[in-house]
């Protein structure tokens, strides 16, 4: 017992010799580790690389090819005009241009819509950056809540081993009956309990957010212990409007519905007919020898050709008609699914905003509780040293006391939740 109580009273000064870890600097680690931010940061990147004109085909293509054959063949007939054994050497080499001139809007419409996919690629790698800011920041107040708590536990078991020591004298002088010092007893021995569960509640506390870091779980720190609660100065309506303009989710679904319109354009595309240039120019020689007559026959040819087609589609086994009925179809889900969002943010910045209101409120009361516990239990500590209160008295108050602390401390912390909570609901994190 004495050894546990040593490492209890001993882990406040342990704590200040750590590393101080704030807010800002844990977002910044947990960002720089993420793999899933750096997983959708490689995605943006692709999206970037797919926007320019060369992906959307509006750049010609141009091949060139080489080649050489080798033939030889030996020939045995009685005419006086076999060749007999005979070798040819052809060399060849082209040069090719192919160019879509029109494809029925189809190329603009495609490179559109990669600039949407663009778009949307920033977009989610903002929600997962939100995403993962809040659970950091979720994970680091609760380890201020934790140590907020301890600390009452800490100050609540103190106030019992004075209580155990003044009785224990009291029992050597013959001035308490056992009752007392037995209550006690008990009194310390719950409440240092307390403490070594509250301890417990920090350290798991710790190495989840180290985890959340991206850092090995036994890495040593503090954090600052304080959770301040800034003051929500907007009305539920400019709420509403923030959120509706630069929520990351319903900018996500936005981007989604425009997408999905551009596929809906491209398919439409195929009714229209394809204009596409073609030229190439070509060069091949030949030389042929042949044994019998000692005699070489060399050829060379260039030829140049350059010519426009027209494509149109008369029937498909109307694949394009069912194309674009499926296309619409997509981009009416995709319509459904950005009004269904923006039905649940709405809902959700409500929710949000009342609770926060609520906690606020929760927080006033408990700030005047806590004055009133205090206060009680210094008067009956005071009574309690004279002899006119009672150990139960004294405890009732001292349990009073420690139960307004803790709540006013989840109380602020809850409050603080919803306040982050909100400001990721209106794009509003200040990262």
């Amino acid at each position: 017992m004495r050894f546990t109580l040593f490492i209890l009273l001993a882990l406040p000064a342990l704590l200040a010799a750590q590393d101080k870890l704030s807010a800002e600097e844990a977002i910044r680690i947990g960002l720089r580790n993420n793999f899933a931010i750096q997983v959708a940061k490689n995605n943006r990147e692709i999206a970037d690389n797919n926007t320019g004109r060369g992906t959307a085909e509006f750049l010609p293509r141009l091949d060139a090819n080489a080649g050489y054959q080798f033939s030889k063949t030996e020939q045995e007939t009685n005419s006086p005009f076999s060749f007999g054994t005979s070798e040819t050497g052809n060399t060849n080499a082209q040069i090719a241009l192919n160019w879509t001139l029109f494809d029925g809007m189809k190329m603009f419409i495609t490179n559109s819509r990669y600039r949407e996919l663009a778009k949307l690629g920033e977009e989610q790698v903002r929600n997962t950056i939100e995403n993962t800011s809040v659970a950091i920041l979720r994970s680091f107040f609760n380890v201020v809540q934790q140590v907020d708590l301890l600390q009452v536990a800490q100050s609540t078991m103190e106030i019992s081993r004075l209580r155990l020591e003044k009785e224990r004298v009291r029992q050597n002088l013959g001035s308490a009956s056992s009752t007392d010092f037995l209550d006690a007893q008990v009194a310390f021995n719950n409440d240092t309990a307390i403490v070594i569960n509250r301890e417990l509640d920090y350290l798991i506390a710790k190495q989840d957010l180290n985890i959340l870091l991206g850092r090995d779980p036994a890495t040593p720190y503090e954090v600052e212990a304080k959770i301040n609660v800034p003051p929500l100065t907007f009305s539920i309506e400019e709420l509403l409007d923030m959120a509706m303009e630069r929520n990351s989710i319903l900018r996500i679904a936005e981007q989604n519905r425009q997408i999905a319109s551009a596929d809906l354009d491209i398919t439409r595309s195929a009714y229209y007919p394809v204009v596409s240039a073609a030229a190439s120019y070509g060069y091949s020689k030949s030389l042929t020898e042949t044994s019998r007559f000692d005699y070489q026959v060399e050829g060379e040819s260039r030829d140049a050709r350059l010519g426009v087609t027209l494509t149109y589609n008369l029937f498909n086994g109307m694949r394009d008609k069912i194309s674009i009925q499926n296309a619409r179809l997509q981009e009416k889900n995709r319509e459904l699914e950005l009004f269904n969002a923006r039905n649940e943010i709405a809902g959700l910045v409500r929710d949000r905003y009342t609770t926060w209101q609520k906690r606020i409120e929760l927080i006033v009361l408990q700030e005047q509780n806590v004055r009133a516990a205090r206060q009680n239990l210094e008067l009956q500590q005071d009574r309690y040293r004279i002899g006119a209160a009672s150990s139960l008295e004294f405890r009732d108050a001292q349990n009073k006391l420690a139960l307004a602390e803790a709540t006013l401390i989840v109380a602020t912390y809850q409050a603080r939740i919803s306040r982050l909570e909100i400001e990721q609901l209106i794009g509003n994190l200040n990262l």
